[in-house]
């Protein structure tokens, strides 16, 4: 093989190697594409299970928030379930930022990246082309190269070829003059053939020369740079693809901090105490506690017949035995953990116990006032319409309003009658549960030691003359109703005024432990409203009893 053989293998060698190169430069930037879309398959599937998992913690508060108002739900009372729902509104805030990081995920990484990588393709498919089209232009040129070397080398053969015949034919002594001259002539022609192919082949390898010059210098590494140059963006868009990742999830960090703070915090508020107190609030029945029961002697005979207001004398039958109607009556009143019939809901909340019935019917009121004032605005509203279309006719018919505002009336009719009967009913429940206060069972209490004494002294008085009888006045001290207010026997010193009122309505006291009062009227102010909506007052003509707290205007000394 000479030196010319050996540089065409060389050349061969260094464009398959090149061409391995180019190959191998494809491989990778293909492999970089298919890691960007992995890993925006990553993030879609990453979002996916953040908005799955978001809408289930949404579905999740939606479950456990109240279906009714907090108005209306006596649950928010109580500062363990108020903790609670704070907690639920706070996992939909913790929800909401799921939706955030699947939403910027989504946007930023997703669609960006899933973007960039068809432009990176198109830019990708461009440069290979260019290399392809290079190197199969300098394929093109070395082929040429090698056909015009062959044909060269074949002139050349025949050229020498037809040299020696015309050379052996001038030589030979039997060959005509014109046999020589045509060898002769074919000698020349092959030579001039040659002569050609050689400058053929000369401009073929010069043009070669060129054409791998700029393949190996130019060309190729330009492409090559190119297909660099975007292989490093697609790794730095990558790379930022990588760190949005995190920080998305970081973004929100502070947010759900913020949501686990919130539930940390509704959790010491939790009051143990306040819940317990909040409940004998709602659920306190507002009745008197039961007495002690009477020691019933069924050693002797009772002849004497008790009144049926006689203190702590139950009410008898004619054998000197309980009723037995009274007992089972009473056992009622007084076991408080006795099975509960069912009870028949009422309008007025007779059912309920006093104090649950007051606060119903405080709350009915509340709402019926609430109602019967839109109505009253919305009457007002009506009228200053027909007022503007009995003025411009051509805005309205003032007769068209009419159906409406007799609708409005009859609801404000209605709702004011309800008023009136919801605070008819709740003046009557407050009266019975002002027989109920404990000022009155502690005089009750010293009425019941009163008579003990003084059945006490006719027992022993009786001890000692079988004959004696019962004075009318001791008959009756024992016949006093239990919850008179002023007890002539037992008159305390009157005690001084705290303050001042005026009756802002006038009052009936027909029930025991009231008194009456004009409008416009000024009283003295004995005791404070406890709570029960009712005020102890003395009037300056005499006398002295409870009155609504709500009726009056106070001026506390």
């Amino acid at each position: 093989m000479n030196s010319e053989d050996v540089n065409y293998f060389l050349t061969g060698a260094r464009m398959i190697a090149y061409q391995d190169q180019f190959d191998i430069v494809e491989r990778h930037t293909q492999w970089g594409l298919d890691l960007m879309d992995k890993y925006v398959k990553f993030v879609k599937e990453r979002t996916e299970i953040e908005q799955a998992y978001a809408k289930q913690l949404r579905n999740l508060v939606k479950k456990h928030l109240p279906k009714r108002t907090v108005r209306e739900d006596p649950e928010m009372k109580f500062c363990q379930y108020q903790a609670f729902l704070q907690i639920v509104k706070e996992l939909n805030d913790f929800a909401g930022q799921r939706e955030v990081v699947a939403e910027n995920l989504l946007m930023r990484i997703c669609v960006e990246l899933a973007k960039y990588s068809q432009e990176l393709k198109q830019e990708r498919k461009s440069h290979l082309q260019e290399g392809r089209k290079a190197q199969q232009q300098l394929e093109n040129s070395f082929k040429q190269l090698e056909n015009s070397k062959r044909k060269f080398e074949r002139d050349c053969r025949e050229a020498e070829k037809a040299v020696v015949t015309a050379e052996k034919l001038d030589q030979d002594i039997n060959a005509t003059k014109a046999d020589v001259e045509k060898a002769k002539q074919q000698a020349n022609l092959r030579s001039h053939m040659a002569e050609e192919s050689k400058n053929e082949y000369a401009s073929y390898l010069q043009k070669f020369n060129h054409n791998q010059s700029q393949f190996y210098f130019l060309e190729m590494p330009q492409i090559f740079n190119k297909l660099q140059e975007m292989d490093e963006r697609r790794t730095q868009r990558l790379k930022e693809g990588y760190s949005i990742f995190s920080e998305t999830e970081q973004q929100v960090v502070p947010i759900i901090g913020k949501c686990l703070e919130g539930m940390k915090a509704a959790a010491d508020v939790v009051d143990e105490k306040n819940d317990s107190q909040v409940l004998i609030e709602l659920h306190k029945s507002g009745f008197e506690r039961p007495g002690d029961m009477d020691f019933e002697d069924f050693s002797q005979p009772m002849n004497r017949t008790s009144s049926d207001t006689s203190l702590g004398t139950p009410r008898s039958t004619l054998d000197g035995r309980l009723d037995p109607r009274l007992l089972s009556k009473n056992k009622g009143k007084r076991w408080p953990f006795s099975r509960k019939n069912k009870t028949v809901i009422t309008e007025d909340f007779s059912h309920l116990p006093p104090e649950q019935r007051r606060k119903k019917l405080q709350q009915k009121i509340e709402e019926r006032n609430r109602e019967l004032q839109k109505e009253l605005d919305q009457r007002d509203a009506l009228n200053k319409m027909k007022d503007v279309y009995q003025k411009t006719p051509q805005m309205g018919d003032p007769t068209s309003l009419e159906p409406k505002i007799s609708e409005t009336l009859g609801n404000i009719e209605r709702l004011r009658l309800e008023i009136q009967k919801c605070e008819a009913w709740l003046a009557d429940a407050e009266n019975r549960m002002l027989s109920n206060r404990p000022d009155t069972v502690t005089r009750y209490s010293r009425h019941l030691d009163h008579a003990s004494a003084v059945n006490n002294n006719n027992c022993s008085h009786e001890k000692d003359s079988p004959d004696t009888t019962h004075s009318d006045e001791s008959h009756d001290t024992l016949n006093q109703p239990i919850y008179t207010e002023f007890d002539d026997d037992f008159e305390e010193e009157l005690a001084s005024p705290i303050g001042t009122c005026v009756a802002l309505y006038q009052f009936e006291g027909s029930s025991e432990g009231t008194i009456s009062m004009l409008e416009g009227e000024e009283l003295s102010l004995m005791e404070e409203d406890k709570g029960d909506g009712w005020t102890r007052v003395r009037r300056s003509k005499g006398g002295e009893g409870y009155v609504p707290t709500s009726y009056l205007r106070v001026s506390v000394n």
